[in-house]
């Protein structure tokens, strides 16, 4: 079972911490929807045979920038290209600025069902700071707006780590999302990419760079209090009730194949088993050049790459160490011949004595909290092939 992604490549202003492909100052959409639907006919004759759609996501950017009838008209065309039968899951990012009920109604009526909410914080100060275009009470008014217009399956999107912000409004965001009966909730810390207004403000000095021992203890703090209001961390970064896990992003971690589409979308595509033949591409992230491509009949292309198998056994373990399912032992040798309990075993030992695995019962692997805060670190000692984990 496969995924569709649908790059919205719009937004009203800049966040000063994303890293994403957007434009600021598109005031008409027909040309790009035009180009998104011939993108979706082309990838449908050559893999719409191959397996059944399962999610669909639309992600940006900002996709409520656009009108209600182009995401019908994206979504039409996906239904007569694609099997969409299957569908168990179709999101939609909105920020909470920009929509009412008449918008919401209108995605609800055309199939969407699970709503993705750019909120951040409930605090005006913590708005200013990342250059989000809405205000507190904005956030605090979209989910019971979301649920008047029929939708009960929706995320809220929350960073933690902010440059000075105080340990209590940490704590408050997380009780405001809980009180509001948010069924998921992603809690993400903040990160400096690079070419972002974030980390051009650390360079100048104009903004003091995160605290990685603060970022730990929001990070354990979030855990904790998640736990004990009836969330599981069934991700690093995403905190469901119970049955409200995302099914698109959780297939993400499976490995599972998905298809994006609009400029700077990436596609992964895997073939074959027990020696499984694996392709990513991207497109090229510059909306102009993407539609006159596809005006021209040509492929949006970036980058594209065969993936090794060994690349792909290392993929599926950084994966699947993020889940609190973790790693089938089991599944990962039979997939790709690699038995970790071989080929790691002195890391594995260090591993849990440290704290950071816990103890492996039916052949699972799973990260205790501590692996959790330095989860990466933990996948780098057990990548196959790779002998030096300080490298």
């Amino acid at each position: 079972m496969a995924g569709l992604y649908f790059h919205i490549p719009f937004c009203s202003q800049r966040c000063i911490y994303c890293d994403f492909y957007f434009v600021t100052t598109q005031k008409t959409h027909a040309g790009f929807v035009s180009a998104l639907c011939a993108e979706i006919a082309y990838y449908a004759d050559r893999y719409a045979a191959q397996e059944p759609i399962e999610t669909v996501y639309f992600g940006g950017g900002t996709p409520s920038l656009l009108a209600a009838e182009d995401v019908h008209r994206i979504l039409e065309t996906a239904r007569s290209r694609f099997d969409l039968g299957a569908v168990r899951e179709t999101t939609f990012e909105i920020n909470p600025e920009g929509v009412d009920l008449e918008y919401l109604r209108a995605l609800r009526a055309f199939g969407v069902d699970r709503l993705s909410i750019g909120v951040q914080s409930f605090f005006p100060d913590d708005l200013r700071l990342l250059g989000r275009s809405h205000t507190a009470e904005e956030a605090a008014a979209i989910v019971p707006l979301a649920r008047q217009a029929g939708f009960e399956n929706l995320t809220l999107d929350l960073i933690f780590g902010l440059p000075d912000q105080p340990e209590e409004y940490w704590a408050a965001n997380l009780e405001r999302a809980v009180r509001l009966g948010a069924p998921h909730l992603s809690a993400y810390s903040l990160t400096v990419e690079e070419k972002t207004v974030l980390h051009k403000q650390i360079q100048r000095g104009a903004l003091p760079a995160p605290d990685e021992e603060t970022i730990l203890r929001r990070f354990a703090f979030t855990m904790d209090y998640l736990r004990r209001h009836g969330y599981e961390q069934y991700e690093v970064s995403n905190y469901a009730l119970p049955g409200r896990r995302a099914v698109h992003n959780s297939n993400y971690w499976n490995h599972s194949n998905y298809l994006g589409f609009g400029p700077s979308a990436h596609s992964f595509w895997r073939q074959g088993l027990p020696r499984p033949r694996a392709e990513r591409w991207g497109n090229i992230a510059n909306l102009k050049m993407y539609e006159a491509l596809i005006a021209q009949r040509q492929l949006p292309l970036d980058t594209r790459d065969t993936l090794s198998h060994d690349q792909l056994a290392n993929e599926y373990l950084m994966l699947r160490l993020r889940t609190s399912d973790g790693l089938d032992l089991d599944v990962y040798e039979q997939r790709y011949g690699v038995d970790l309990l071989v080929e790691k075993l002195d890391d594995l030992a260090w591993l849990e004595e440290t704290g950071h695995i816990e103890p492996i019962r039916r052949h699972t692997l799973r990260l205790t909290d501590l692996g959790k805060t330095v989860c990466d670190a933990v996948t780098q000692r057990l990548l196959h092939g790779v002998t030096d984990a300080s490298s």
